[in-house]
């Protein structure tokens, strides 16, 4: 171990961390927000249920970690959209008609 005495660093010269200023188109993709955009597709189309929780789930994980209010918020509405319109077509929707002899 060494001694405070016989450290060489310069606390004098330590500079805080300042991150660069990056701008919206530059921010890397969101890929919770996509994930949710195209369970939500699949799951309103296909009435597939765990597609339309899915794309819940993942839509509120990307409205947790968004980045860019504008565009990151028109993506995560339009994911729970498909999300909330794929559950209200699986849970209160018609369902397959069977063929009735008579």
């Amino acid at each position: 171990m060494s001694s405070p005495a016989n450290d060489p660093r310069q606390p004098s010269t330590a500079k805080p961390y300042k991150p660069s200023a990056v701008a919206p188109q530059d921010l890397p993709i969101d890929y919770s927000g996509f994930i949710a955009v195209i369970c939500g597709v699949f799951g309103a189309m296909f009435r597939y249920k765990i597609c339309s929780w899915l794309a819940i789930i993942f839509s509120a994980q990307s409205l947790a970690n968004m980045r860019n209010m504008e565009n990151d918020l028109k993506q995560i509405s339009m994911a729970m959209m498909f999300g909330i319109m794929g559950l209200m077509t699986n849970y209160l929707g018609v369902g397959p008609r069977g063929n009735k002899k008579t």
